[in-house]
């Protein structure tokens, strides 16, 4: 099994950055896809990045395309979320995920879900 431990979440001031981190351990498979999703109470999950680590090609939600930027660390199986221009509607539990066979933004391409970091932009 793949676990994820994510960590960076907190409080920021509109307008404010924050740097989520995501270490994925466990697969020797090679290829993954690996994403960042964000829920807020009562809403449906959504899909916010992704980047498959083999290649780097990355997918944005457009909510957040030009504010937030995936990338792998120098370990290929970390991921890092740079959010900038934060605003209240990026208030959100911030889920970092993994799948295997799909790199999309749907929740049911991921196989293996991280416990979540909180973001608060207020």
């Amino acid at each position: 099994d793949v676990q994820l431990v994510e960590s960076g979440g907190g409080l920021v001031q509109p307008g404010g950055s924050l740097t989520l981190s995501c270490a994925a351990s466990g697969y020797t498979g090679g290829r993954m896809c690996l994403a960042w999703f964000r829920q807020v109470p009562g809403k449906e999950r959504e899909g916010v990045a992704r980047i498959d680590t083999v290649g780097g090609s990355t997918v944005y939600a457009d909510s957040v395309k030009g504010r937030f930027t995936i990338s792998q660390a120098n370990a290929k199986n970390t991921v890092t979320l740079q959010m900038n221009y934060l605003g209240p509607e990026d208030t959100a539990m911030y889920y970092c995920a993994a799948g295997i066979m799909w790199c999309g933004l749907a929740q049911s391409e991921y196989d293996y879900w991280g416990q979540g970091t909180q973001v608060t932009v207020s």
